[in-house]
């Protein structure tokens, strides 16, 4: 059975507490240490069981929630998400904000893929030789 498991670093100089929740439950759901479909503790359990404020756990939870890594069900708590299905559909967010942004500043159709497809190549095999 898959449990989350989270450790805050309170030295001076290490990240924020709700980011170090944010970055832990992230890598743990990435990772299918926590899978799809896994119940996270409330907000205040899990606060309380790291003795942050609720207020910590949540904008953790606001955040990992805006970028598709779980989702929340109403009362029947919040969930680590189908990482595929909310990465695709945030890639496709993007790229229609994208699409926009190029043909509002004038570039055709072939000049926005293609400047798509640099900015793809740059990110997965580094810059051009």
């Amino acid at each position: 059975m898959s449990s989350l498991r989270i450790r805050i670093d309170d030295r001076a100089g290490s990240l924020a507490p709700y980011e170090q929740v944010r970055a832990q439950i992230s890598e743990q759901a990435r990772s299918g240490a926590l899978p799809v479909g896994h119940r996270l503790p409330t907000v205040r359990g899990l606060a309380e069981t790291l003795g942050l404020a609720a207020n910590t756990v949540a904008k953790a939870y606001r955040a990992l929630e805006a970028d598709g890594v779980i989702e929340t069900r109403g009362r029947n708590g919040t969930f680590v998400a189908a990482a595929g299905a909310a990465a695709e559909r945030a890639v496709a967010a993007a790229a229609r904000e994208f699409a926009r942004t190029a043909r509002r500043l004038g570039l055709d159709a072939d000049a926005a893929g293609r400047a798509a497809a640099d900015a793809v190549r740059a990110v997965y095999e580094g810059p051009a030789a």
